[in-house]
């Protein structure tokens, strides 16, 4: 019963358009007036309330949030973005199809940068969708192309998706960072090899192949943006910053890359980028805190072992237990947007991958990687969204546009299921 009245509430405050955080509130309101009223495990008291809200933003790690958003707010505008495409087109531009691969490959690399999927694929279909279009391609399959590029930043590390998981499901950062580098770069793969096979319709012309001394000097302009990643992971493994000071080390060097050597970052623009980066961020936080409410009562309410003993047939079966929670989660997540998701099933199925053994780091991975692929998925599909927006192209042309490269990630999220050893093995070694 409790578990109905959690959903129930949850979804009736969502279905007459509270907004998430609000509606986690007051689902988390809700379920304590249940609990006093019904099993007396807790009294209501709206102080506990406040102070749970409170203790959810005041966790360190989340100070990884603002600096990574910050990052790449600096990269966009500092030009470190518009390199990463260069050099991509540099070297790839001149196959058939290339402004596609030019995609893929700029995706990953961006994604190993700011972590945000919104930022990434704003960016990338500011530069490359007027591109394609004037090429001739089409315009809702470049558009799917490159939603599906977007979402590889919240598995590739810096992530501000596994942040959120790790606060949430207490889980190594550090490990969740490492444990994402094969996963991230398996969907890149995958979708270049969707791209390959659809771009065979494509019948536009090739981009003229650019002589050697020219892609050097190009990919010599775009070196600075290429360290940071090699920066920000060489850091964590050999344990000198954390992946909070990571994020730090990434919005200076972002900011110093972008203004003194490509300087292309001016001050005027300083304050309009920490001020949008503020904004994410308090959206984020706010959500955090809000979650953390539920989360509690969820625990409080002993809501995972309800969940535990519904899922208890699998529990004996590791992955089938991971089979059925990968589609519940991406059932969820073709109505919820990704951060929420996150910070409500965390709390749930924890306990739950626990019991059964499985590797928190691993599912933490998959899981946002599941939740990454739901922000490509309607009604809800915030990349996707933001895709149709630049592009200028409605829902409908963007999801069939997007749709061979949807399948593509489902394909890689559940051969990830069937072979953990792709994550856990490269983890082990890059933990030695």
């Amino acid at each position: 019963m409790t578990v109905s009245v959690f959903i129930l509430s949850l979804l009736l405050f969502m279905a007459i358009g509270m907004p998430i955080a609000y509606s986690l509130l007051a689902c988390g309101v809700t379920l304590m007036a249940y609990l006093a009223a019904t099993s007396h495990v807790v009294t209501f008291d709206s102080q506990i309330i406040a102070q749970r809200f409170v203790d959810g933003a005041d966790n360190f790690p989340l100070l990884a949030v603002p600096f990574f958003l910050l990052a790449g707010e600096f990269m966009n505008a500092g030009g470190l973005s518009r390199r990463i495409v260069n050099l991509a087109m540099a070297w790839v531009g001149h196959f058939r199809g290339g402004l596609g691969y030019v995609t893929v490959i700029a995706a990953v690399i961006m994604a190993s940068l700011s972590g945000s999927a919104i930022a990434d694929t704003a960016a990338l279909a500011a530069l490359l969708i007027p591109m394609m279009r004037a090429a001739g391609y089409n315009v809702g399959r470049a558009s799917g192309l490159v939603a599906s590029g977007g979402i590889i930043a919240p598995v590739i590390p810096p992530s501000i998706g596994l942040i959120i998981f790790g606060v949430a499901g207490n889980v190594s950062i550090t490990k969740l960072f490492l444990a994402g580098i094969v996963p991230g770069i398996l969907m890149g793969v995958a979708i270049g090899l969707t791209w390959w096979w659809v771009a065979k319709k494509e019948n536009v012309p090739a981009a003229p192949k650019i002589d050697m001394p020219d892609r050097l000097r190009i990919t010599a302009e775009g070196g600075f943006a290429l360290a940071l990643p090699i920066v920000i992971i060489g850091g964590m493994k050999f344990g000198i910053f954390t992946p909070t000071e990571a994020a730090v080390v990434a919005a200076v060097y972002s900011f110093v890359v972008g203004k003194f050597i490509y300087g292309e970052l001016k001050w005027s623009e300083l304050y309009g980028l920490v001020l949008a980066a503020g904004k994410t961020t308090a959206v984020v936080m706010f959500l955090v805190a809000a979650a953390m409410v539920s989360a509690w009562l969820i625990t409080v309410a002993n809501i995972p072992t309800e969940v535990a003993d519904m899922m208890a047939p699998f529990i004996g079966n590791k992955m089938l237990l991971m089979f059925v929670m990968m589609v519940l989660i991406v059932v969820v997540g073709t109505a919820l947007d990704f951060t929420p998701t996150v910070l409500i099933l965390t709390p749930v199925l924890m306990p739950l991958v626990l019991k059964a053994g499985i590797d928190p780091v691993y599912f933490g991975v998959m899981f946002i990687m599941n939740n990454a692929i739901g922000l490509i998925t309607p009604p809800v599909g915030t990349v996707l969204n933001v895709v149709c927006g630049v592009a200028k192209i409605s829902m409908d042309e963007a999801f069939k546009g997007v749709l061979p490269f949807l399948l593509a990630q489902l394909a890689v999220l559940f051969l990830l299921v069937l072979f953990p050893s792709i994550v856990t093995v490269p983890l082990q070694w890059l933990m030695r």
